[in-house]
């Protein structure tokens, strides 16, 4: 059975960037972000995409666009019109990670089968949002949280979440 997980930092009002850039930087999450996700293929908006220097190595990049006329030339990126299409594209592939942006974390959270969600515990002005979890359809499966320190400005928690 496939595994598809969002994977997200949002902030306690569920906040996650603004002006396609994150709001907070937590060195200890990207690390774990990246530990979690090389190997895999990881699913993405444009715009998502576009906020990348350049794509993040070792992961099969499937970008979503509504834009037919999208083009990458890096390897290891698919461009794609539909969550349904990125989805046929990791056909092979048993575990998925869904990783951006809210409008993308929307569309997968039907289909969802884990959240790895980093709550950052401060809320924050943002044009990008992480959807709201429904405790009725997901549990907290594993909890770590990590206070404030030198690297990080902000107290903030990874949570696990499995369905029900």
């Amino acid at each position: 059975m496939k595994t598809i997980t969002l994977i997200a930092a949002a902030a306690e009002n569920n906040a996650l960037g603004k002006n396609n850039d994150l709001l907070w930087h937590l060195p200890d999450d990207f690390k774990r972000f990246k530990k979690i996700t090389t190997g895999h293929a990881i699913i993405m908006g444009r715009k998502t995409f576009e906020s990348f220097p350049k794509p993040l190595p070792n992961r099969k990049h499937i970008i979503i666009t509504r834009d037919k006329n999208y083009k990458t030339n890096y390897q290891d990126c698919f461009v794609v019109h539909s969550l349904e299409e990125a989805i046929v594209l990791t056909e092979k592939e048993s575990i998925v990670y869904i990783i951006g942006g809210g409008e993308i974390y929307a569309l997968g959270l039907p289909i969802a089968t884990k959240i790895e969600l980093t709550r950052v515990h401060e809320s924050f002005e943002a044009d990008a949002f992480f959807p709201e979890i429904d405790l009725n359809r997901w549990k907290i499966s594993q909890e770590e949280y990590h206070p404030k320190d030198e690297n990080h400005n902000y107290d903030f928690t990874y949570l696990s979440y499995t369905l029900k």
